[in-house]
């Protein structure tokens, strides 16, 4: 589904080269889970960068579904690739109001020019509200910059399930909520992906997320893959081995030591 040979990233800062990506390799398969930890400057957000179209590999192949679409920009590859970003204002029109939001995520999805909302689809608006459990159901009319960020997020998570992605890209989409929005946004986002087999990447800070979550998980540290676990070798995994493992690394990260409890 997805595949990454050799990925380097190069930026320039002042009279320097800064070597962001440092040779990725990464080679998944359709409905793979993979959860992404590392310190801030790690390389965490430019592999998923990279990987969405938003900048380009200085050197490397992106190949999706056999293709290869390294030099093909973001909007091009929306047809496959979803993402859910940190911010909770990104992934939605505020203006609009929910069931238009919805309304937008669906047209996406089937590639259509209409917008209107027919009663039958106002319907499983409504049902899709109730799943989330928030009371959404009754404010389908509500612009979204009403909605809290979790809320939002919620939401969000919502239309990524309508425009049915194929790879769905996850960078830190609950590091800006309270604990309780962020473990039931991240509750949604598990069960999205089980029940439509997406192929995940998600970037998080929080170790527990990391092990809880997915078929796999990497560690990474100056723009390399420094661990790489999968099925039991990840189920044994605990939050103090990650700690060991980022002290072996030498790598000293305050936010990530906040994310243990």
């Amino acid at each position: 589904m997805l595949k990454l040979e050799s990925i380097r990233k190069a930026f320039r800062s002042g009279q320097d080269i800064v070597l962001a990506l440092g040779g990725i390799d990464l080679d998944m398969e359709k409905g793979d889970f993979v959860t992404v930890i590392g310190s801030n400057g790690a390389g965490k957000s430019t592999l998923l960068n990279v990987i969405a179209g938003t900048i380009l590999p200085t050197a490397g192949k992106v190949v999706v579904k056999g293709r290869n679409v390294t030099t093909l920009p973001a909007y091009r590859r929306a047809q496959w690739i979803g993402r859910i970003t940190q911010d909770p204002l990104a992934g939605t029109a505020p203006m609009m109001t929910i069931a238009e939001n919805l309304a937008l995520a669906s047209k996406r999805a089937h590639r259509s020019l209409r917008l209107a909302i027919t009663r039958k689809r106002r319907n499983e608006m409504i049902d899709q509200m109730l799943s989330l459990g928030m009371n959404l159901e009754h404010r389908l009319d509500d612009p979204v910059s009403l909605l809290s960020g979790g809320e939002r997020q919620a939401l969000t998570v919502t239309m990524a399930t309508l425009a049915r992605p194929e790879i769905l890209l996850l960078d830190e989409h609950t590091a800006a909520l309270d604990p309780g929005n962020a473990t039931r946004v991240s509750q949604l986002t598990e069960e999205f992906v089980k029940r439509m087999g997406v192929t995940t990447i998600m970037v998080t800070h929080n170790m527990e997320h990391a092990l809880a979550l997915g078929n796999r998980l990497l560690m990474m540290n100056k723009g390399e893959v420094v661990y790489d676990f999968g099925g039991q070798e990840k189920e044994a995994l605990t939050v103090l081995d990650l700690v060991e493992l980022f002290s072996k690394q030498h790598i000293v990260d305050d936010e990530l030591l906040l994310e243990t409890g």
